[in-house]
């Protein structure tokens, strides 16, 4: 599920939440809600083949992503996971969530 929330600064931000409602992953500011859905049209719309997940570890072990857009900016951030099959996971779940976006409201 693809949540879109305006902040106190005016900005528009998204986040993904899993079916059961926990956060997956929360992005960066937009101006407004056709910014989020050109990019998610066009995160969607990139080959298969191209790595717009960035996986890693910090410095606690804990597993992240970031989402990453066509040119390489950091556009959203996952939560923390403690397996990486975990994140994994979040990754596939946000993927789903992000297909399914045919609007934004």
């Amino acid at each position: 599920m693809v949540e879109i929330k305006k902040d106190e600064d005016n900005m528009y931000c998204f986040s993904v939440k899993s079916t059961g409602g926990s956060l997956i992953l929360s992005s960066i500011p937009f101006p407004n809600k056709e910014a989020i859905h050109k990019v998610i049209l066009d995160l969607n719309s990139m080959d298969r083949h191209e790595n717009i997940f960035e996986r890693k570890t910090n410095h606690q072990g804990k597993f992240l992503f970031n989402l990453k857009d066509r040119i390489g900016n950091i556009i959203g951030s996952s939560q923390l996971y403690s397996s990486e099959a975990g994140m994994e996971n979040g990754i596939k779940n946000t993927k789903n969530s992000l297909k399914s976006v045919s609007s934004v409201e």
